[in-house]
């Protein structure tokens, strides 16, 4: 698949073929009546393709719900997310599904591995779901290893490799059947920091070279040093956008 990197750091207000998310009116709500709970409100943000994106804001800010939403993982009370050209919720629970497995690509904090399976299969059994074509994914899953650097551990467990090494599998697990989007939920949170500036630097080569554009939650203050664009989330709004 081939991919072209846009530079946003303008502006100008993002052409249709540049954007990859757009989000408008964005509301969500939990509960009913007094009881209801809005953790998003009125929240709006154009990401172009090929772009390096963090999402902070303290917990309970509206961060990682604004992720689950940009995956097709949850529903929005009110306003819509456009995916490529698609809004997803407009979508049946399976058409969704179908996006999210064949054109996202998602890296959670705990990891989420299979704890019998090696790293290899675990890569492997992901593009299963996503239907890869069993002839192609051997390939995929070996070039996904090898790109995160762990092609010499790929027949390790999770639980005979390191924190690094099992968040590496997880990004090549989320990599390998070459998604559009990469959605990580604090994805170096559970590392120490020598382990996640690795990371972050394995989040943006996949910008630079593969051409994906990545959206992630954060608390690290190291992700300032790499990422495109920062919007800071505050009682469920945008408080702050910059390019960085």
């Amino acid at each position: 698949m081939t991919y072209s990197a846009h530079d946003a750091r303008n502006d100008e207000p993002l052409a249709a073929e540049q954007t990859l998310l757009r989000v408008e009116g964005l509301k969500r709500t939990f509960g009913r009546g007094s009881g209801a709970a809005v953790v998003l409100q009125g929240v709006n943000l154009s990401i172009a393709r090929g772009r390096l994106v963090a999402l902070k804001g303290r917990s309970g800010s509206g961060k990682t719900t604004l992720l689950n939403l940009l995956g097709a993982l949850d529903q929005p009370t009110e306003g819509s997310v456009d995916f490529d050209g698609v809004v997803l919720s407009g979508l049946s629970d399976k058409a969704r599904g179908d996006i999210r497995r064949t054109q996202m690509g998602l890296i959670f904090q705990s990891f989420a591995l299979f704890p019998l399976m090696s790293a290899y299969e675990n890569v492997e059994f992901a593009m299963r779901i996503a239907g890869v074509p069993a002839s192609a994914r051997k390939e995929a899953a070996l070039q996904a290893l090898d790109y995160v650097g762990l092609k010499p551990r790929m027949h390790h467990r999770p639980f005979e490799m390191s924190g690094g090494e099992q968040q590496r599998t997880a990004i090549a697990r989320a990599i390998a059947h070459k998604p559009k989007l990469l959605l990580a939920d604090e994805p170096t949170a559970e590392l120490d920091s020598r382990t996640g500036l690795h990371i972050l630097s394995v989040l943006r080569d996949l910008v630079r070279e593969e051409g994906m554009t990545v959206v992630m939650t954060t608390h690290d203050p190291a992700i300032m040093e790499i990422v495109d664009e920062v919007y800071e989330l505050e009682d469920g709004t945008i408080v702050e956008a910059a390019k960085v």
